[in-house]
């Protein structure tokens, strides 16, 4: 005789204490809709040149820049400013000889920046 295929059932039982009803059916469960493209968070990987914009950012708004038009304003607070900058002094002696071309220029750029706006501010008027 030929041999007969024979269906097999997966059951998650992890959701539903272990009954086989499927956790869908039962009145309890709740059911959210699957997100939207738009609100999935794309995960980029971490970089040390990313590392650095962000810091170089985080400065940059503590000194008053509106980076982003939809967000409100953060409040002036230069002290937090220049620690991030001394920060990345520190990273910029700590690392010299072991960065790439390219993380040297993002890092050597965003403290020329970071300085330059911070001494524009912080010099008396």
């Amino acid at each position: 005789m030929a041999e007969q295929e024979q269906a097999f059932v997966v059951r998650d039982r992890r959701a539903s204490g272990g009954s086989d009803v499927p956790p869908a059916s039962t009145p309890d469960a709740k059911q959210t809709p699957p997100p939207l493209a738009s609100q999935e968070a794309v995960a980029l990987p971490v970089t040390f040149s990313s590392f650095v914009i962000s810091l170089g950012s985080s400065s940059l708004m503590l000194m008053g820049e509106q980076l982003d038009p939809h967000q409100e304003a953060v409040s002036v607070n230069l002290p937090q400013a220049k620690e991030i900058i001394d920060l990345l002094s520190v990273l910029e002696e700590k690392t010299k000889g072991n960065l790439t071309s390219e993380e040297q220029t993002v890092l050597r750029d965003m403290l020329y920046a970071l300085r330059m706006k911070y001494v524009t501010l912080a010099s008396p008027k």
